[in-house]
């Protein structure tokens, strides 16, 4: 009897229940929907702040793609006792799956587009009582898209372009180089005209006009569209933008954390050590840079990149008006003579140990003038685009558009980015007078202008692929001769990644890329 009351009173509860499906379909507000979300401008704010969060992956801007810019240029190497890792630094690709290498990369990176395509897609149905507002909101969002595609272009070449919100079961097409960038150039158009000049102090960090005219004149110019480049830039440059902007008169101030956002920063990623806890996929992860403890000198940190020697050689070439070191050396490099030469130096409050040899170490970006130690929290801001490398960039585009001799504005730039560090201009110095007469000679010289300017910053890998310097057996051997690494570079191949095997196989439309 017992049974059958119970069985009744469930089948009734059931019943009820059957008869309502609201009581079923209570939304959790813990997990929230598409269907439940993207209703209010306060959704679509959380939505793009979504997108910024990815700056805070390790496939993204805290750790890994430092490994690829720097590392894989011939600015750095990697002597890692971690194979794989060190390997990867070298052109040695054998487990096309390598995590660290290019899977966390390439998911970090479509992981942010998609957060980029939910604003794009859901953000326009929202209706804002400030229109403004709105078209900063979606402005924002086509800057971050090109952001990501222009990075996964520099890296992989051949990329599916996803425009919409993504399903499970897609299998994107594969586009070409340029393809992507032609996107990339349309978004940033699009961003253009709906980004602020400048934001208030509440917003400092997010990408303005000229931090989106910036990364459309490096498009431009990796795909060697020298007029447009041009056009680009001259807002930044010549243009009522030049306003907003300066070189600091501290070169260093430009890599640390008590000088960010300054005049010289065009676009800047925001870290700080508010939340030293957890990391990448984990909840409530930090919001630091891992950089410093990866690179920073065996002992302090894990020292899994290193800067070539060269370019402490290349500082140590021309002094200042006043006799003096190149100051940019100082800031940029632990070096075996630095104490040497300033004997005043520490490296992080120690003195320089046997074990290091003759091994030099990342000094850019890293804490050693506020802290004795690294960690996986570094509050540095790391700056993308600086304005001296707009104005070198300006540079190079006028002379490339020039015939016969450089530009006077072209060597004016250079001597500008020169003059705050107290070199001599190109045309008094008494090594490099001549390349003033030159277009060859000049654009030669800037390339090395750029790396002791711009060196260890992310730049150098952009800068190797719009040169194609690998593509002639004389720029080669150059390579070489300034990085052993590059006896490992097969012209046709190792200028880009491999793309996950995984998303290979499991993606019909998805080639890998030959001749891998």
């Amino acid at each position: 009897m017992k049974k059958i009351v119970l069985y009744s009173f469930l089948v009734g509860i059931f019943t009820l229940v059957s008869c309502n499906e609201d009581l079923i379909d209570i939304p959790n507000p813990n997990s929230p929907t598409t269907d439940t979300f993207w209703k209010s401008q306060e959704d679509a704010q959380i939505g793009l702040d979504a997108v910024y969060n990815m700056f805070y992956k390790p496939g993204s801007w805290t750790r890994w793609i430092h490994f690829r810019y720097d590392l894989t240029s011939d600015e750095g190497y990697s002597q890692s006792p971690w194979n794989e890792l060190k390997e990867w630094t070298r052109f040695i690709y054998f487990n096309y799956n390598f995590w660290e290498g290019n899977g966390n990369m390439w998911r970090d990176h479509y992981k942010a587009l998609f957060r980029c395509n939910q604003v794009l897609e859901y953000v326009p149905e929202i209706e804002f009582a400030d229109a403004q507002q709105k078209a900063e909101i979606l402005a924002q969002a086509k800057f971050l898209r090109a952001f990501y595609y222009y990075n996964l272009s520099l890296m992989f070449d051949n990329v599916p372009l996803v425009l919409n919100v993504s399903k499970p079961d897609d299998n994107p097409t594969q586009s070409t180089k340029e393809q992507v960038m032609n996107q990339v150039k349309l978004d940033l158009t699009d961003a253009i005209s709906g980004l602020p000049e400048q934001w208030g102090s509440a917003n400092v960090g997010r990408p303005t006009k000229g931090a989106a005219l910036a990364l459309l004149g490096k498009v431009h110019m990796q795909m060697h569209e020298w007029q447009e480049a041009k056009d680009a830039l001259e807002w930044l440059v010549e243009g009522s933008g030049k306003g907003y902007y300066d070189l600091v008169p501290n070169y260093k101030d430009n890599f640390k954390h008590t000088t960010e956002n300054n005049v010289e920063s065009v676009f800047e990623i925001q870290f700080s050590d508010i939340n030293p806890n957890g990391d990448g996929d984990q909840p409530n992860p930090n919001v630091g840079s891992n950089r410093a403890q990866f690179f920073a000198p065996r002992g302090i940190g894990w020292c899994d990149g290193q800067p070539r020697r060269w370019l402490v050689d290349e500082y140590k070439k021309e002094p200042t008006i006043n006799g003096e070191l190149d100051p940019r050396l100082r800031s940029n490099i632990f070096y075996p003579e630095l104490q040497t030469d300033y004997p005043d130096e520490k490296i992080y409050g120690r003195d320089w140990e046997a074990g290091w040899g003759s091994d030099c170490f990342y000094r850019k970006y890293q804490g050693d003038y506020y802290r004795n130690h690294e960690d996986y929290y570094s509050p540095i801001n790391f700056r993308v685009i600086r304005y001296a490398d707009v104005l070198l960039l300006y540079a190079e585009c006028l002379t490339e558009l020039a015939s016969g001799t450089p530009p006077q504005l072209a060597i004016d730039l250079v001597d500008r980015v020169r003059a705050r560090v107290d070199l001599p201009s190109l045309a008094t110095s008494t090594l490099y007078a001549d390349v003033v007469t030159s277009k060859a000679s000049f654009l030669k010289r800037l390339q090395m202008e750029r790396a002791l300017e711009l060196c260890l910053e992310g730049v150098r890998w952009a800068d190797l692929k719009r040169w194609s310097l690998w593509d002639s057996a004389e720029g080669l051997n150059e390579l070489k001769s300034r990085d052993a690494d590059f006896t490992n570079f097969v012209v046709g191949k190792s200028h880009r990644m491999p793309i996950p095997q995984s998303d290979v196989d499991n993606n019909p439309n998805l080639d890998q890329t030959s001749p891998y």
